[in-house]
Parts: structure tokens; sequence; C-alpha cells
């Protein structure tokens, strides 16, 4: 039976990664919507793992120089230049406080099952994981449909605990990726996708 495109393929096609926002404020209401629908994603054991921090005007500095002074030492130990250096955390420093709207997902294993060897509970932690995936996947389509646009940035997952003394948050809150939403600039360049090949990701047996 073939597949027909459908509103839900439309979204899932455009989706693209955007880095430049217009000057636009993103109502609140708006905000809850997407994290809202967020959490309707696919989880294990009926938990909800999911955690999301808005980051507010007061907290984007603080939390732009914890994981700069994280993401600094890290440069240092690798050997990197000054001059490296600096321009990667300008630019780091600038997306961060540019976005309208900064969001932290994070990954709370309330609910897990506390399997007694290793290897079930690096699977049951991956189901966990994965369950974040889908729930962050959930809010950038869902930003879509709202006109807004976006992008995500893994680098709390190199500073979690920077990340997470700089918004005070629980022990057992992980920070994972941060999501920087807004409406998309008229000037942002979207590429085109890549057909799919799709004998490289689908094998029959």
């Amino acid at each position: 039976m073939r597949v027909h495109d459908g509103p839900v393929s439309a979204a899932i096609s455009a989706r693209r990664s955007v880095r430049k926002f217009a000057r636009l404020t993103v109502d609140g209401d708006t905000v809850e919507r997407l994290v809202a629908l967020a959490c309707t994603a696919p989880a294990p054991h009926h938990s909800r793992p999911w955690r999301f921090v808005q980051v507010g005007a007061e907290s984007r500095e603080r939390l732009a120089d914890a994981m700069g002074e994280a993401w600094r030492a890290d440069l240092e130990r690798k050997g990197e230049s000054v001059h490296v250096i600096d321009r990667l955390l300008r630019r780091s420093h600038g997306q961060l406080m540019e976005a309208p709207v900064l969001l932290l997902a994070c990954l709370s294993l309330e609910g897990h099952h506390r399997w007694p060897d290793d290897e079930r509970r690096r699977a049951e932690r991956d189901m966990f994981v994965q369950s974040l995936g889908a729930a962050l996947q959930n809010l950038l389509l869902a930003a879509g449909e709202a006109g807004l646009a976006g992008y995500l940035k893994g680098a709390p997952l190199f500073s979690a605990d920077a990340v997470r003394s700089a918004l005070d948050l629980p022990a057992d809150w992980e920070p994972t990726f941060l999501v920087l939403l807004g409406y998309p600039d008229k000037s942002a360049e979207l590429s085109p996708r890549e057909a799919i090949d799709i004998d490289r990701f689908l094998v029959r047996r």
C-alpha cells in the first residue's frame, strides 16, 4: 500500500534547523503549548522522562557564562589557540542570548526499573533517552506548525554540572539539549534536502 503525502508528512519534510531569527517575541501560551505537545511522546513504563526549563533573560547570562567556562577548559586541554577559543565562545554566547525562546531539555529517570546488572541498566536508560528524543521531535514539528523554527544544541551534555548549577536544577535532572526557537528571519536560507537513498537505511530480511 502506497503511503500518501499528508499534513504530517509535509511537516516532517519541511522541518529544518534555522539559526537566524526575526526580532519578534514568542508569547508564553505558545511555548506552553509546544511543551505540552512534546510531552505526548511515547515513553517507557508510562513514565514522563522529560523536563523543560524556559531560560529567561536574567538566567541566560549566567548559563552562557557557566557553559562557556566549561567549554573553555575543554578547549584549553585540547591545546586550541586563544583566538580560536574566543571566537567559538563568542559565537555560542551570542546564540544563547539572541534566540527569542531558549529551552533546556532535561532527562529524568524517575520511574525507571532498577535492574541489578549493567546490561539491563544500559538498556533501560536507552529507552528513556530515546523517549526524550521523540519529545524533542514533537516540539520541533509543533514549532513549525506555529510558524516558528529553531535548532538543537547538545552543549549541555558536555557541561551538565555547570548547567545544573547555573540554573539551580534538581540533582536528578540531566541537562541534554538546548532548544533555540523563534520566528525565522526572512533572509534565512533553507538548503534543499538531499534525496534519501532508502537502501542505505532500510534492509529486508
